[in-house]
């Protein structure tokens, strides 16, 4: 039995998701369409309704659909919402203005009238150019490069040439193409050790694993080995074991609450997300008993998706954690919202020995675009002192 408050929740989403998607047809309609000759009302209001609501009706649908249908109606519906934003920004903002004219008067009551078609025509090709340079950013990657000391030693090695990738998001939007580019941007590094710092997949893994993902990742090559830990997403989805398993047959070790000491110099640790607990009912190990036994004179890095609650991993003595899952805010301005959530939202930071460096990840979640960040691959050179 579905519980009330749940039903509750989803109606008032579904009250302001259809309100704002109103709002913004509305101006569309008032400003620009019903401009257009031969087109009414009775047409626009049915294919912008389709239009806007079709991520919904893909997430909802999906056991229901042909996987084509489903797959187009998942990539249209996860465009509109990057210009949902945009138009929602533009037209508030202009609708704003024009609240304040009221009293400035600064444009005359003759020009206003004219003025809604082309100013209608202005804001269409703004919000396309955004989401169009938006797309094109979030297909080209970049490689960010730190440089980090960790003052102990690490047995003989002098230094270690490590790469990181977190927010894959291997899905129906982002796939086996970006997942190409992905393995061959990390081995052409040649890295020493690959990391992925969650979110790998996102909730539909049956998708990537016909999209045959597997072959892709035993390509990637590492003297000391892939290693991953797990992100709210693979657990949002339903599918964490089956994401272990999955990366387990590529070659990928996902550490879950676990660690690893490779060659004797420095100990590699996995930290199982803290949103398991919502969906499996188990809580993680604290960081204190996941490091007994562990040499402390030893370099430790730490794997952990979300990058929270910083004090815990700097007072345990952790030199290095890897972090994601902020996207960098991924669609502007949304990272002024995340770098007051963390602490650390995206880069390089110190404390004292403690060292963290938090990516905006490789993939997009919900809209394929980013604005205001670049997607990366986060390379890494450590040395030992």
């Amino acid at each position: 039995m579905i519980n009330p408050i749940t039903i509750v929740i989803v109606s008032v989403i579904f009250l302001i998701y259809g309100g704002l998607n109103y709002y913004i047809g509305l101006r569309g309609w008032q400003a620009l369409f019903s401009f257009i000759p031969f087109l009414s009302s009775k047409v626009y209001w049915p294919v912008f309704s389709l239009l806007s609501f079709s991520y919904l009706l893909s997430r909802f649908s999906e056991k229901f659909l042909p996987t084509v249908l489903y797959e187009w109606l998942m990539l249209i519906g996860a465009y509109w919402l990057a210009f949902m934003w945009y138009f929602l920004l533009v037209i508030s903002a202009l609708d704003l203005l024009r609240f304040f004219d009221r009293w400035l008067r600064l444009i005359p009551i003759e020009q206003k009238r004219n003025l809604n078609p082309a100013l209608g025509l202005a804001v269409v090709i703004v919000v396309f150019g955004i989401v169009s340079y938006g797309a094109w950013n979030a297909r080209h990657p970049q490689v960010n490069h730190y440089d980090v000391t960790i003052a102990k030693k690490a047995g003989s090695l002098k230094q270690l040439h490590v790469v990181m990738v977190s927010d894959i998001h291997l899905g129906t939007i982002v796939h086996n193409g970006n997942l190409t580019k992905m393995v061959n941007m990390v081995n052409e590094l040649k890295p020493d050790l690959i990391l992925f710092a969650g979110d790998v997949f996102d909730e539909n893994i049956e998708s990537s694993n016909k999209q045959q993902v597997s072959d892709n990742f035993r390509k990637l090559r590492a003297p000391y080995g892939v290693f991953a830990v797990l992100g709210n997403h693979e657990y949002i989805g339903g599918n964490a074991e089956e994401a272990v398993t999955y990366l387990g047959e590529a070659g990928v070790k996902v550490l879950r609450d676990s660690l690893e000491e490779i060659a004797g110099s420095f100990y590699i640790m996995g930290r199982d997300d803290r949103s398991g607990e919502r969906y499996n009912g188990v809580q993680r190990q604290d960081l204190k008993t996941l490091m007994q036994g562990v040499d402390p004179a030893l370099p430790i890095i730490l794997m952990d998706h979300q990058p929270s609650q910083l004090e815990e991993p700097a007072g345990q003595g952790v030199d290095l954690q890897v972090s994601g899952h902020t996207h960098a805010g991924q669609l502007f301005p949304i990272r002024y919202i995340t770098s007051r959530i963390f602490e650390k939202d995206w880069g390089l930071l110190r404390k004292e020995n403690f060292q963290i460096i938090v990516s905006s990840g490789y993939g997009t979640w919900g809209p394929p675009i980013r604005l205001g960040n670049t997607p990366e691959v986060v390379d890494i050179m450590i040395k030992f002192d």
